[in-house]
């Protein structure tokens, strides 16, 4: 029993570890500007959601699978829609360019709902107490990076849309 215990403390210590590395390197990018083109923003949602559909078409979740998927993409929506909220977008007052940095909130986010997810995989475990097989977590975590990456996109794409009416108004 001691050797599973110092093997589930290994398995959080890499996993911090990683998250640790991939903070340090996305803490370096927050400080570069990116041009943001509205035009495009639509282009990685429909990518994800084709392989989502895809994938739940060929591998179609069953019974209450269906309903935690539902749930995780409304969870996946609300986490979307504030991520989107936190991105740093600004307009250039002469040429009207969009540019985008990373938030520090945006990336605190984003570390938060992977220790999140640590947190209830060490608590439900592999899933057997909701009667879930590995197929259906999957499922569901499909059904929430769809709804997370499209509400994102989509409040920026707004919040864009908003900033650039203000600034050709003046």
């Amino acid at each position: 029993m001691q050797a599973q215990d110092a093997q589930g403390w290994i398995s959080y210590a890499v996993t911090a570890v990683i998250i640790g590395i991939v903070f340090a390197i996305r803490w370096r990018r927050m400080s570069v500007v990116k041009p943001l083109k509205l035009e495009r923003l639509w282009i990685f949602p429909a990518l994800y959601a084709a392989v989502a559909l895809y994938m739940f078409v060929m591998y179609p979740p069953h019974g209450l699978a269906w309903l935690f998927c539902a749930l995780a993409l409304v969870m996946g929506a609300a986490l979307g829609w504030q991520r989107g909220k936190l991105m740093r977008i600004t307009i250039d007052p002469d040429s009207h360019a969009l540019n985008t940095t990373s938030s520090p909130a945006a990336v605190l986010f984003i570390v938060a709902i992977v220790a999140v997810r640590t947190g209830a995989r060490a608590v439900i475990g592999d899933g057997q107490a909701l009667h879930l097989d590995a197929f259906a977590i999957t499922d569901m975590l499909v059904a929430l990076a769809l709804g997370l990456f499209t509400t994102q996109r989509i409040e920026m794409y707004l919040c864009a849309k908003r900033m650039l009416e203000t600034a050709r108004v003046r």
